[in-house]
């Protein structure tokens, strides 16, 4: 019997752009929902603009997009025309989830705000994602996950303690926000099943990532302390870093939370008597002298491969693993064991791999079937198909510019 995808049916009009709320609804496009993404070549979107690039710059060259919005079908309008924002309208009409991600108040100038759009869709589940929350003196505030991890203070913790803040690797709250959203989206789904109504989520994505300083608010709050940065150390471990090995920009990570671990790690070092050292006996004493420590460590994992030093340590009993790089993680036998990358062939740059998710439920595993669109791909048949348009309804469209196309193009973007 074919395994039915459990949210198979669930529809959704996507006009979020960028990271956040495309990230929420890829949970559900890869369980079977369909999703259409709205899109206008008069204002491509970001991701479509990053490097790095397929076969050169181009407004469809940039995997980043389609990595992030697979298995949705893509269309371009311009909503500041007639024709477009009907098209959005009948969009709305056919949805049962919409999403948005803009600066409050920018919905409404279209009239598509949820006051508006649930009196035509009374039982639809709208979705709005912005940085600080729709209301509140930082409402207005615009800008994306790397300035959103600033305001929440995982900036300012970043780096050594001898050098400015270092700005995370990842746009963080673009990938903390998704999956609070995403579960509040089939709770709202099993709500509206089991009553027949919809409602408002609304989520700030300032207040959704602070969360996870709570431990450090609370300190605060309590002992006025300000967490600092720290680099690699942990005030309750010592040795706690990453190590050199042999390689090029080859690295390991250790952890030693008690003194029996330390008793291990030395005797493992060949090392048996710094076990007892007053150095290094103690956790007090190893923080104390936590330089020369590491120190110690980086000159015995130099000569030693990061695998040889995960394998030796694990036994140990001790808390070790290699520091992986991209290339490691494409390759690594545990994600290929679990399909976790599966190679699509996207219909301008060709073959490459995409991510599928990081869980799976055994009845109804996820589905990756397509890489994201390129910029209005699947307009025909979402306009035809899902929207019912006629020939002559979508050909006065595009003559009156609420169908985008590639004359649109921005010369930014056209140029790059």
């Amino acid at each position: 019997m074919e395994q039915k995808q459990a949210l198979k049916g669930v529809k959704v009009a996507n006009f979020a752009w960028v990271g956040v709320g495309p990230l929420h609804v890829r949970y559900l496009a890869l369980h079977g929902a369909t999703v259409v993404r709205v899109e206008s070549h008069a204002r491509p979107d970001t991701l479509r603009l990053m490097m790095p690039y397929r076969g050169g710059p181009g407004i469809n060259n940039s995997p980043w997009f389609a990595e992030i919005n697979p298995n949705a079908y893509g269309i371009s309008i311009n909503m500041g025309k007639p024709s477009g924002l009907e098209i959005a309208w009948r969009l709305i009409e056919w949805a049962d989830i919409m999403i948005e991600s803009f600066i409050p108040g920018t919905m409404k100038k279209w009239s598509l705000d949820y006051e508006n759009v649930r009196k035509k869709k009374p039982d639809i589940i709208y979705v709005s994602t912005c940085q600080m929350g729709q209301t509140g003196p930082y409402a207005k505030f615009a800008g994306f996950g790397y300035q959103a991890g600033g305001i929440s203070g995982f900036t300012y913790i970043s780096g050594m303690p001898d050098t400015t803040p270092g700005p995370t690797q990842i746009a963080y709250t673009d990938v903390i926000a998704p999956r609070f959203g995403a579960a509040a989206l089939l709770a709202a789904l099993d709500y509206r099943r089991r009553t027949g109504k919809g409602q408002y989520l609304e989520q700030g994505q300032f207040e959704t990532s602070c969360h996870f300083l709570a431990p450090h608010i609370m300190d605060y709050l309590i002992s006025k302390r300000v967490l600092e940065r720290n680099g690699n150390r942990n005030p309750s471990a010592a040795p706690h870093g990453v190590y050199p090995c042999r390689g090029s920009d080859r690295w390991c990570a250790l952890a030693v939370f008690n003194d029996e671990e330390w008793r291990s790690l030395a005797c493992v070092m060949g090392r048996s008597e710094l076990a007892d050292a007053p150095s290094f006996a103690t956790v007090l004493a190893r923080k104390k002298n936590e330089d020369e420590l590491d120190a110690l460590i980086a000159g015995w994992t130099l000569d030693r491969t990061a695998e040889q030093l995960e394998a030796m340590l694990q036994a140990a009993g001790i808390a070790s693993a290699v520091v992986a790089d991209t290339e490691d993680l494409v390759s690594d036998p545990q994600l290929r064991s679990q399909g976790y990358f599966k190679k699509l062939k996207h219909s301008v740059v060709g073959e490459h791999l995409y991510r599928t998710m990081g869980f799976t439920m055994s009845r109804t595993p996820p589905e990756l079937e397509r890489p994201g669109p390129a910029l209005g791909e699947h307009n025909e048949y979402v306009f035809k198909e899902l929207l019912h348009m006629t020939d002559d309804e979508i050909a006065d469209a595009l003559a009156e510019g609420g169908v985008t196309t590639e004359a649109d193009l921005p010369q930014i973007s056209a140029s790059l």
